[in-house]
């Protein structure tokens, strides 16, 4: 048996806490977004395999949802005494993750590799794998014309401004990574994670290849709905679907994913809606899908496996 994720970003991360929750860990791939990734002060930070490392490992800051629990902040007060920037903040503790991936990286590993070391060292059974080993970068325009890294869209900016569009630079010449295509060409179960559609999961379908892999087992794979109520639990989802001229729905999901699965799961609250998903292309699935209680996670990924195997 193999479970494997398309993942980025929170609710991703909690996803697949459920499903090492409810399979076996050794069986559970998250092909993750790489596309945020930026160097900082010298380093390579690489915020959604760390937010799902963390989360795994049961050391994510429940609060932030990022970062460490019990982190302390002394190396960006330092920063800001001496007027670094410190936008981007990295917590001690957080700072070695960035200080050994960049030496390795130096050293000439593949991100693939030393993210593996990374979770070993956590002691994580399952497998986070980045979608390519080469440099890409979400860039985000403004309405007033500029274009601007998406950390510093999301964080520095707070994500209060407009957008006009996202592109994802370098991806046209990444190469997929090989243990991602084995992953998923592999997998019994493929699942898009309920992450931003834009900003997390398109960069994952931009790398040349991937797209047309999801696309030929379409039938074997399903897609939860990042999109409940027509909000976003956590961050811009919401906003940026709709400023980019895209329906903020279950509806709108389905029809941005109906070509790369054939169900999508979408919460109890948009029950009346499950007619209208079907009419967009895709069988829908109505379940509890906010995973902020103990168990919801594990069930949502037992279900996914389930509507994916035909069980």
């Amino acid at each position: 048996m193999s479970h494997v994720v398309l993942a980025g970003g929170v609710g991703a991360a909690r996803y697949l806490t459920g499903a090492v929750e409810a399979f076996d860990p050794a069986t559970v791939t998250g092909v993750v977004n790489v596309a945020d990734d930026l160097v900082l002060h010298g380093l390579h930070v690489s915020p959604d395999l760390d937010t799902c490392t963390y989360t795994l490992a049961g050391a994510i800051d429940p609060e932030r949802g990022w970062g460490l629990v019990d982190e302390t902040w002394q190396a960006m007060a330092e920063l800001g005494r001496y007027g670094g920037a410190n936008w981007f903040s990295l917590g001690d503790r957080d700072l070695g993750t960035h200080l050994y991936r960049t030496a390795r990286l130096h050293d000439g590993a593949t991100l693939t590799e030393v993210t593996a070391e990374i979770t070993a060292a956590w002691g994580l059974a399952c497998r986070l794998l980045p979608v390519t080993d080469d440099r890409i970068e979400t860039r985000v325009g403004l309405t007033d014309d500029r274009e601007i890294g998406f950390q510093e869209y999301f964080v520095g900016m707070q994500h209060s401004i407009d957008i006009t569009g996202v592109r994802f630079a370098g991806a046209e010449q990444a190469r997929l990574s090989p243990t991602a295509i084995e992953a998923i060409t592999g997998a019994e179960a493929l699942v898009i994670a309920p992450s931003n559609p834009i900003v997390s999961i398109g960069p994952l379908l931009a790398v040349p290849g991937l797209q047309e892999l999801i696309e030929a087992r379409r039938e074997h794979n399903v897609a939860v709905s990042p999109i409940i109520g027509g909000a976003a639990l956590k961050g811009p989802a919401d906003r940026m679907l709709r400023e980019l001229g895209e329906e903020s729905s279950v509806v709108g999901i389905a029809r941005r994913y109906r070509n790369l699965a054939a169900t999508l799961v979408i919460d109890e609250v948009d029950r009346e809606l499950a007619a209208a998903v079907e009419d967009a292309g895709m069988r829908s699935i109505v379940m509890p899908t906010i995973m902020n209680q103990p168990g919801v996670a594990a069930a949502l990924a037992r279900a996914c496996h389930d509507i994916t195997t035909g069980v």
